[in-house]
């Protein structure tokens, strides 16, 4: 019986994992929050995501909710904060932006339809003292 010839399964090995490599997107943030987006009409893409912070904005997940309560949270990247710890969050995001890309700064929220608006009021407040002005809301497409 003849061998089977192995010499070019490395190079498809290596292909295939860099198929998956390029393919796969890692997530940046461990969502503690849980949120149903509101519905909007007017949406629109985020035109640099490079240039955006998220504010995530809703009632704790059920593994969280022991240790937070139940009540709204505002979630910074991977920890609870309160609403006037949104001003250093946003500096120093900012700050870690290079020159060319400042003006471009956004601040995405991501809150949940059911969210108070007393907190989202007070978040916005924060971005408006650390002078993000530019200000997106996430929501989905209206079902029909």
């Amino acid at each position: 019986m003849p061998e089977l010839n192995t010499s070019s399964l490395p190079d498809l090995i290596f292909s295939v994992l860099f198929f998956f490599m390029m393919v796969t997107s890692m997530r940046e943030v461990t969502l503690m929050v849980k949120f149903d987006r509101p519905a909007g009409t007017q949406l629109e893409k985020l035109a640099r995501k490079s240039c955006t912070s998220f504010i995530y904005i809703g009632r704790p997940q059920e593994q969280y909710r022991a240790q937070y309560g139940n009540s709204t949270k505002i979630q910074l990247n991977d920890k609870f904060a309160e609403a006037g710890e949104v001003y250093d969050f946003v500096m120093d995001d900012r700050n870690k932006l290079a020159e060319v890309d400042k003006p471009f700064y956004t601040v995405s929220i991501k809150a949940d339809h059911e969210s108070p608006m007393g907190t989202i009021t007070d978040v916005k407040q924060m971005l408006r003292k650390g002078y993000a002005l530019k200000i997106v809301y996430s929501a989905t497409k209206p079902r029909e």
